[in-house]
C-alpha cells in the first residue's frame, strides 16, 4: 500500500477512535501465531498480486493514521487472515466509515454477534453446529433438507 498519511483520520486522541478492523487483523494474526513479517508476506491479493506492506499493518495495529484499504488490500489481508473477505469488509466499513453491518438486526442479535469474536475459533465452530441443529441453514428454511 502507498506510504502516505490519511488526511481524513484524526490521531489517536480523537473523540471517537474506531478499531474494529485493526483489532480483527491483530487478533487474527495472534491466533495464527504469526509475526508481522510472516503475516505481511502472506498479504497478497490472489486476483491482482497487490501486497499489503508490513509497515502499513504495523501502523494499523498501532492505531496510527492509515489510508483506508481498497478491495485489493482487503482481499490480500483476507488471504493472510485466512478469513472470508466479507469479515474484513464489515470490520473495515465499521472502522473507517462508521457503517454497522448489522444495522437491520435486532439489538439482541447484534449483541450476540459482537461477542462471537471473543470466543475461540473451535468453540465458534461448535456453536455454529448447534445453531444449525436449531435453525435450518439458509436455503433450507422448511427443514426438509431439499
Amino acid at each position: 500500500m502507498a506510504a502516505y498519511e490519511d488526511q481524513s483520520t484524526t490521531g489517536r486522541t480523537g473523540p471517537e477512535r474506531r478499531r474494529q478492523f485493526a483489532d480483527l487483523i491483530r487478533t487474527r494474526r495472534e491466533e495464527l501465531n504469526e509475526g508481522l513479517t510472516v503475516f505481511s508476506a502472506k498479504a497478497v491479493d490472489p486476483e491482482t498480486g497487490e501486497r499489503v506492506s508490513r509497515s502499513w499493518i504495523h501502523r494499523l495495529e498501532a492505531g496510527d493514521p492509515v489510508v483506508p484499504p481498497q478491495v485489493e488490500q482487503l482481499r490480500a489481508l483476507a488471504a493472510a487472515c485466512e478469513l472470508p473477505l466479507v469479515r474484513l469488509q464489515d470490520a473495515a466499513s465499521a472502522q473507517f466509515h462508521g457503517v454497522d453491518a448489522l444495522a437491520g438486526g435486532s439489538a439482541e442479535s447484534k449483541a450476540y454477534v459482537h461477542k462471537l469474536d471473543r470466543i475461540p475459533a473451535d468453540q465458534r465452530a461448535r456453536l455454529l453446529q448447534l445453531i444449525d441443529t436449531l435453525v435450518p441453514p439458509e436455503g433450507d428454511r422448511d427443514g426438509s433438507g431439499s
